[in-house]
């Protein structure tokens, strides 16, 4: 289970890791990203599926194992190119534990998160579930079996409301929106990123 959030707000880091991120791929059509700040801003999302509850705690469990993966890789691997062309170099881009697998079940996991916040931005009223439900059926619902889609919706019913997620994450109405916005604008350049660094080598990014 996720531990309290203390310290800086999440969403204020959320925000200020992913837009540093969005200026990286927006400076130049030739841009890298570095696996290293790429997979500490990830860590940042880690804790908001925690504060979701059992409805997605699969997804949670899955996003943090992929995101630890890439923080090690980071370690000997500079870019998200590099980090790609090694697996394409050893035929096992589509292997189970390959960085370029775990990369690709990482940007779904953001996916995810960009269309929470853009739903709970929109949606009047207090309840979570509409746009949980939308977020997660637009970005995870077909990659995952029968079995773990009926645990998510039957954990939708359980989802804390909008006012206690907030209050888990120490902020406020005003701030939060402000912050997720920032998040739902720079995410959608980092992800379009991504995937061009799959289509690129034909690996495409259903699968």
């Amino acid at each position: 289970m996720a531990e309290p959030i203390t310290g800086d707000k999440t969403l204020h880091q959320i925000a200020v890791a992913f837009k540093d991120l969005a200026n990286t791929v927006s400076d130049s059509q030739n841009a890298d990203v570095e696996v290293a700040p790429f997979s500490r801003a990830c860590s940042h999302i880690s804790p908001l599926f925690g504060c979701l509850g059992i409805a997605f705690k699969f997804a949670e469990m899955d996003f943090v194992a992929k995101v630890n993966d890439l923080a090690e890789a980071s370690k000997s691997i500079q870019t998200l190119h590099s980090l790609i062309d090694q697996d394409v170099q050893a035929k096992s881009v589509r292997n189970a534990g390959s960085h370029t697998r775990n990369l690709l079940r990482v940007r779904r996991g953001l996916d995810m998160v960009r269309v929470l916040f853009e739903q709970m931005i929109v949606t009047e009223g207090n309840s979570l579930r509409d746009p949980a439900s939308k977020a997660y059926e637009q970005a995870l619902a077909p990659y995952h079996g029968w079995a773990i889609r009926k645990a998510v919706s039957a954990g939708l019913y359980v989802l804390p409301t909008k006012e206690q997620l907030l209050k888990k994450l120490n902020e406020d109405v005003a701030s939060a929106k402000e912050q997720m916005q920032i998040y739902v604008s720079s995410s959608e350049a980092v992800i379009q990123y991504i995937d061009k660094l799959y289509v690129s080598r034909n690996l495409g990014t259903d699968w």
